[in-house]
């Protein structure tokens, strides 16, 4: 019997929250996790998940990354005003066309949007698991604050390989050679 926390590949979306350009500079790991995010993308996208990605005011802090669109050609990110993507109509009736009931979280900055996201989609009887490898603040202490708010409240801490071979589950499986590659 497979516990009901696990990631299950039928049931399971990837939300890419802001991974804009204007925050690589005021982000220090910022460089690392977008390599970590294009990776978790990649992989994604070979294990068909359904892909939502958001950009937060994109005419002021620009578009989604370069090593995240080199990995997703046909990126259609939602754009968005609101901090919680949730508030924004198109994210809802994107998630919503996925039918996922479990949305893995990755992104920035953690202690705003990711962190009013995560609540809201809680709210809304999602199960949610974070990225720790793949989330970034400008300040760790605001990352480590919104971690642990999260997960009080029901959100689950994961990384980039918990996730990935949570949603394999066997050596067996298509794309298991594939990801691993990725990983190595």
């Amino acid at each position: 019997m497979r516990h009901e926390k696990l990631l299950d590949q039928k049931q399971t979306a990837l939300l890419i929250i802001d991974m804009q350009e204007a925050f690589r500079q005021a982000i220090s790991d910022f460089t690392e996790t977008a390599a970590r995010i294009a990776l978790v993308a990649h992989a994604a996208h070979l294990l068909r998940l359904p892909l939502i990605i958001t950009e937060q005011y994109p005419q002021g802090l620009g578009r989604t990354v370069n090593e995240i669109r080199a990995v997703l050609p046909d990126l259609a990110p939602i754009e968005k005003t609101c901090f919680s993507a949730c508030d924004a109509p198109l994210f809802r009736a994107r998630l919503e066309e996925t039918g996922a009931r479990q949305v893995v979280v990755c992104g920035i900055e953690a202690h705003i949007c990711i962190n009013q996201t995560v609540h809201d989609l809680l709210a809304r009887g999602y199960q949610v698991h974070i990225l720790t490898d793949c989330i970034t603040s400008r300040a760790a202490h605001n990352k480590h604050a919104a971690v642990a708010k999260m997960q009080m409240n029901g959100a689950m801490p994961s990384t980039t390989e918990m996730m990935l071979f949570e949603l394999l589950r066997d050596s067996r499986h298509e794309q298991f050679k594939a990801i691993q590659r990725l990983i190595k």
